[in-house]
């Protein structure tokens, strides 16, 4: 199979007010690293343990082409979120929309993350909005979980100010930082988001 590494169009590309997302590029190596590793500190706490070495070329380009491989499957899609800046695009984080299941399930995990910089300026709050067309209407799905450690007030308020309601805790559920910790798990459905969308058109 040939890959379009530097084609521009996306095999998913979705724009909100002042974000983009679509799938990484191998021409986002620079930004996607220099981001990374400048907010090392800052995502430690929240993410899986991962090294200097996690930022090699090598492991973007595969990061790049399984990202392909995954959302031509619709199985993954693993998105990069821009700042479009006329004919530039600044990279401010990521969402990964995983685990897709069909059938009788019909969901999908929710996951991000966010430069340090960028962080408390409502970008991730407009970003996770922009994928929900795309989880409900697009992908056709019927519930979008979340789960995040129970001291981030940070992406509490990002679920909650897109409707996504608290149903339970998961003792030692993700390993992060190199240890099992406890999450907050959270959800969305269709039915939620629906009346949420009517309610923002009538009101």
């Amino acid at each position: 199979m040939l890959w379009p590494w530097s084609s521009p169009t996306s095999l998913v590309n979705l724009q909100g007010k002042t974000v983009q997302l679509r799938l990484p590029q191998l021409s986002d190596y620079e930004q996607w690293y220099a981001l990374r590793r400048g907010s090392r500190d800052f995502l430690r706490p929240f993410e899986p343990r991962w090294t200097e070495a996690d930022l090699a070329q090598r492991v973007f380009v595969t990061r790049v082409k399984r990202a392909r491989e995954e959302a031509e499957e619709g199985t993954d899609y693993s998105l990069f979120i821009f700042l479009p800046d006329g004919r530039q695009q600044t990279l401010v984080g990521g969402i990964t929309l995983s685990n897709v299941r069909r059938r009788a399930a019909q969901f999908v995990n929710l996951g991000y993350w966010m430069g340090q910089q960028f962080a408390g300026k409502g970008l991730m709050s407009e970003a996770v909005a922009t994928c929900l067309p795309f989880v409900f209407d697009t992908l056709a799905l019927h519930r979008i979980h979340a789960a995040f450690l129970p001291g981030n007030q940070a992406s509490r308020r990002v679920l909650e100010k897109n409707g996504f309601i608290e149903e339970g805790f998961a003792e030692k559920y993700l390993q992060i930082n190199g240890r099992w910790e406890d999450h907050v798990l959270f959800g969305l459905t269709r039915e939620r988001y629906e009346l949420a969308s009517f309610t923002r058109r009538v009101g």
